[in-house]
């Protein structure tokens, strides 16, 4: 067991050299001058451990995607339709504060994505999971109608698109409190698109018919159900 937890704490630490050494050289050398072997070396360690731990040069620069969609899918999954919309709004959290854990680790992917067309069509495919992930769920809660499967699609989008609005207001450094921001966005899509309760229909109008007459109040009330109010 300790020589578990010591090989653990190894495999950590030249995760965290790995990508260090990776996030420097593309912010001195740029992304697509800089080698696997260069970061190899930079950070300790051989090209072997480097592709053991992460596989590609890509996958230095974003988070463990399969793992995120993996905890989305678990909230979702214990949801059902009378909550869809809570679910989505808590699964989308769960993405956001992901990123807002990393700190400084994802402003450095923000600056390196919005340079590199490569890695900003991987990012692109990324949230395409999640929105389809949403979709997949919102729409089973659904009837199966045309209106549900467009309703669900819509969802989905607006859920991503709300998501991806803070997460870069938050970047950009222009987000003090990303989690109030999220909470106010969630309360958007789900007034777009909380349940409509069935219309009460209004009471019929009335009328109130005022009569100055020395008659018999149950003579008056006789002509009056005859349609002569007169006499």
């Amino acid at each position: 067991m300790t020589q578990q937890r010591e090989d653990d704490r190894r495999g950590r630490s030249a995760v965290a050299a790995i990508v260090d050494a990776a996030f420097r050289l593309f912010a001195e050398n740029g992304y697509d001058e800089t080698s696997v072997d260069d970061i190899a070396t930079a950070a300790g360690v051989s090209r072997s451990s480097f592709f053991r731990l992460f596989g590609s040069k890509e996958m230095v620069i974003f988070p463990d995607h399969d793992a995120i969609l993996a905890a989305v899918e678990e909230r979702l999954a214990a949801s059902t339709e009378k909550s869809a919309i809570l679910a989505v709004s808590d699964a989308v959290r769960v993405v956001l504060f992901h990123y807002i854990a990393e700190g400084p680790h994802a402003r450095r992917r923000y600056r390196l994505t919005s340079t590199v067309p490569a890695l900003r069509e991987r990012e692109l495919i990324s949230g395409a999971r999640y929105q389809q992930l949403f979709r997949q769920y919102i729409s089973a809660w659904g009837d199966g109608s045309e209106e549900s499967e467009r309703r669900a699609e819509l969802m989905a989008a607006a859920v991503v698109a709300s998501h991806n609005h803070v997460l870069r207001r938050w970047l950009r450094g222009e987000c003090e409190d990303p989690h109030v921001e999220i909470d106010e966005a969630m309360a958007q899509v789900n007034a777009l698109f909380a349940p409509v309760p069935p219309a009460v229909a209004a009471p019929a109008p009335g009328a109130i018919l005022v009569v100055r007459t020395d008659q018999d109040l149950a003579a008056l009330a006789e002509q009056l159900r005859d349609g002569d109010p007169t006499g």
